[in-house]
């Protein structure tokens, strides 16, 4: 799978460029991106500050590991019924 390109500090300096007066054709041309990918960075990441960036980051890493938690609580319950619903 390819990495990413850019990280989010670096989509955020793109956004503002383009918020500072620059045509999207000419941001994505110098920036060499798909004017797609500067639209889909500006749904998630417009108006966002580098800082807010960082913390979004974060509460999604937290958000896996809690996912990953459930998971795995779900997975010993169901086995815990399995084995008690058996006959002795």
């Amino acid at each position: 799978m390819k990495g990413k390109r850019f990280t989010e500090e670096q989509i955020i300096r793109i956004l503002q460029e383009a918020d500072a007066g620059l045509s999207v054709a000419d941001v994505c041309r110098k920036h060499n991106c798909a004017e797609q990918s500067f639209y889909r960075w500006k749904k998630k990441f417009g108006g966002m500050e580098v800082s807010e960036a960082k913390r979004l980051r974060e509460l999604e890493r937290e958000n896996g590991e809690l996912k990953k938690i459930v998971a795995e609580q779900t997975l010993d319950i169901r086995m815990l019924r399995d084995v008690n619903s058996k006959k002795w």
